[in-house]
């Protein structure tokens, strides 16, 4: 799955340079949301893909279209960009960039490579721009890694591209620095039962491409199994008490509803702000922004549309905001409102000893 997207992304960064012709769809956004360019790639970088943001700088990572298993021995740029769009600094990380994350104890940047197989984490110190090199060893799952959200002094990471069908492996580890290491535990299997959100009855789970992650305001794990077409919940995560949730995604057509991928998804934490998404096929990063957000609501950018729009929790369905797009992946949204935020962190960095 994560192959044929990966081709389906270069064939798109040809078709825009003009390699091979095609159509060209302006981007549009759904009044009131107002739409802006944010960031172009930088000469010789495409594929923009994962957002994080640290203060009033803003980190993309750049796939470049290298493949994700890291067997083509190729490196990854993350760039770093003030808040208005200018670029500060490029890190290289080795392997094809997916996942990137502020740690908001340490304030130090993880950016996960190679989702498909042999991934590795490099975390960076963006006030010294040292890196630190991490391994993971062999996976139970067969794959690789994608993202990480940190909740408290955990942090958690999507177990991707799954070696079997049916997935008896993990869809989402728990993970901790030993030396140089990545050591995981599981966290959620990847044929674990959930209750299905829109019939509120209990199935059975497959998931076949586990892929972005998020916290939702609840501090509840939220996982995109992209290729398979739904989010799954996760409330009170390694406890007795742990509850799966699953969200089937669709999407209005004039011949009804229609399920859809999606790939990040972000929720709006204040009325003031705006949400950064970046688009791998036309190789920019843009800004969506009106007067006032309500807090709370769930962006989702839909590759599979492609569009980016707002998520119903309730129903699954995605109700488009910009349409004219060509991948969207990457998204965060950025709350300017001048309060503090703890993000669900009830960690710091006495209690948490492996990330002081």
């Amino acid at each position: 799955m994560k192959k044929l997207r990966m081709l389906v992304f270069r064939l798109a960064i040809l078709m825009i340079s003009g390699v091979i012709a095609g159509p060209v769809f302006a981007q549009t956004a759904t009044a009131p949301y107002k739409l802006s360019v944010f960031a172009t790639a930088p000469t010789g970088l495409s594929a923009p893909d994962s957002i994080a943001v640290l203060g009033d700088h803003v980190f993309v990572g750049y796939g470049d279209g290298h493949l994700p298993d890291g067997s083509d021995g190729l490196s990854s740029q993350i760039v770093e960009f003030k808040m208005d769009g200018t670029p500060l600094y490029t890190y290289t990380v080795v392997g094809h960039n997916d996942g990137l994350k502020v740690d908001p104890i340490t304030h130090k940047l993880w950016a996960l490579q190679n989702e498909d197989a042999n991934a590795n984490l490099v975390i960076i110190d963006t006030e010294t721009h040292l890196t630190q090199f991490y391994s993971f060893g062999p996976t139970l799952h067969g794959g690789g890694y994608d993202d990480m959200v940190f909740r408290g002094c955990k942090v958690y990471i999507s177990a991707s591209n799954p070696a079997n069908n049916p997935n008896i492996g993990p869809a989402i580890v728990s993970a901790r620095l030993e030396g140089n290491m990545v050591a995981v535990d599981p966290v959620l299997s990847g044929e674990a039962n959930a209750i299905d959100i829109p019939t509120d009855t209990t199935v059975k789970l497959n998931l076949q491409d586990p892929d972005s992650m998020t916290l939702d305001p609840l501090g509840n794990l939220v996982l995109d199994s992209q290729g398979d077409q739904e989010l799954i919940i996760v409330s009170n995560p390694m406890s007795s008490n742990q509850r799966v949730l699953r969200l089937p995604l669709t999407y209005l057509t004039s011949g009804g509803p229609m399920s859809v991928e999606t790939d990040d998804t972000a929720f709006v934490t204040s009325t003031e702000g705006f949400i950064l998404f970046a688009d791998k096929g036309l190789n920019t990063v843009y800004k969506l922004s009106r007067n006032a957000f309500s807090p709370g609501t769930a962006f989702t950018a839909a590759d599979g549309g492609p569009f980016v729009g707002t998520l119903d929790f309730t129903t699954g369905v995605v109700t488009p905001v910009v349409t004219g797009l060509n991948g969207p992946g990457g998204m965060m949204f950025v709350d300017t409102s001048k309060h503090d935020q703890d993000d669900h962190q009830d960690g710091d960095r006495d209690t948490c000893k492996d990330r002081r």
